[in-house]
């Protein structure tokens, strides 16, 4: 589950001139270790990249494992902070979908993910004795919020909110932009999308999902087009960086739960929610069930849709979609 280091799946299909007459603005910059693109509608014509930035800087000290500041950095070092609001919004979504996911969706599985290593690369070194010794710091269940504090059992689980905080954080920028003013936008921040009202040409903002086809890498041919208003998208998995066992594919995925890899046939999941915070966490969760058990959950969940990429028993990319993620693709 070494969400930090995705390829982007999904990108802006619509590219906005902002000529100095438009009232179309367009920012990008870093953060999470990735990039985010922005798109509005400012009153005016107004830039407000100086305001996204600072809402930048203010999720990056609450959710940045890179910033030794930030505030689950100082969970994780069981050092005193006092949690703010984006931490405390996070972490009690972290904790529902957990629970309705029976810990597909875990923030505890950092210390699972780093001892296998980006692509799996530390394979050789994995023991059963090391697992064991992980799953015992591992695990939702093993921390909980108390008097505003986070209570650890172990004062060796590290928490990452990697696979939630990009989808809470494009929530924030686009509420940011409402603050001022903007009805139509889009927020793009490591590939997960919120957009609201109209493009520059009038039309719902379009969405790509990446053809699975790892040859299209560098042409960014598309396996999908999404019409995307008042809704969010998130994408989890990369079909372009999956490992092949007896001549199948399987995603590079840990398992909370068993701190193995996952060993089933779905290679991407997009969510479609009402906020990319609800679809970030989901789409996560459901690349650790895999494609049956992410299909019956997702019938389970009020106001959620799905597009799930997995490989058939030849090792063929196939599609599933929920029926009201149908309506919105582009034909």
């Amino acid at each position: 589950m070494n969400f930090k280091y995705l390829i982007i799946l999904l990108f802006p299909v619509v590219l906005v001139s902002c000529g100095n007459k438009s009232k179309y603005v367009f920012n990008e910059g870093f953060v999470f270790g990735t990039i985010y693109h922005i798109v509005y509608e400012s009153p005016g014509g107004k830039d407000l990249s100086k305001g996204i930035e600072e809402e930048m800087v203010k999720l990056g000290n609450s959710f940045s494992t890179f910033i030794d500041t930030s505030v689950i950095s100082k969970v994780n070092k069981n050092e005193p902070v006092k949690l703010d609001s984006h931490f405390l919004k996070v972490f009690n979504k972290a904790m529902e979908v957990s629970e309705k996911t029976d810990g597909a969706f875990d923030i505890t599985v950092m210390p699972m993910v780093n001892a296998w290593g980006f692509g799996f690369k530390n394979k050789e070194k994995i023991t059963p004795e090391l697992i064991d010794s992980l799953k015992k710091i591992v695990g939702y269940k093993k921390i909980a919020l108390q008097n505003g504090k986070i209570v650890k059992q172990y004062p060796a689980t590290m928490l990452d909110c990697s696979a939630i905080a990009k989808g809470y954080s494009c929530d924030v920028v686009g509420e940011f932009l409402e603050s001022k003013g903007c009805k139509n936008y889009m927020v793009e921040i490591g590939g997960e999308v919120v957009a609201k009202g109209v493009n520059k040409k009038g039309k719902l903002w379009s969405i790509g999902i990446s053809d699975p086809d790892e040859s299209a890498f560098f042409t960014q041919e598309l396996q999908a087009i999404v019409q995307l208003s008042d809704r969010a998208l998130a994408t989890s998995g990369n079909y372009r960086n999956f490992y092949v066992e007896n001549g199948k594919k399987y995603a590079h995925t840990i398992d909370p739960k068993t701190g193995y890899p996952v060993q089933h046939s779905l290679l991407s999941a997009t969510v479609l929610a009402a906020n990319c915070m609800t679809a970030d966490a989901y789409a996560t969760a459901f690349m650790v069930m895999g494609l049956e058990k992410g299909v019956e959950l997702s019938k389970q969940i009020p106001g959620i849709d799905v597009y799930f990429i997995y490989a058939d028993t030849d090792g063929m990319n196939k599609i599933y979609m929920s029926d009201s993620f149908k309506s919105m693709l582009v034909e």
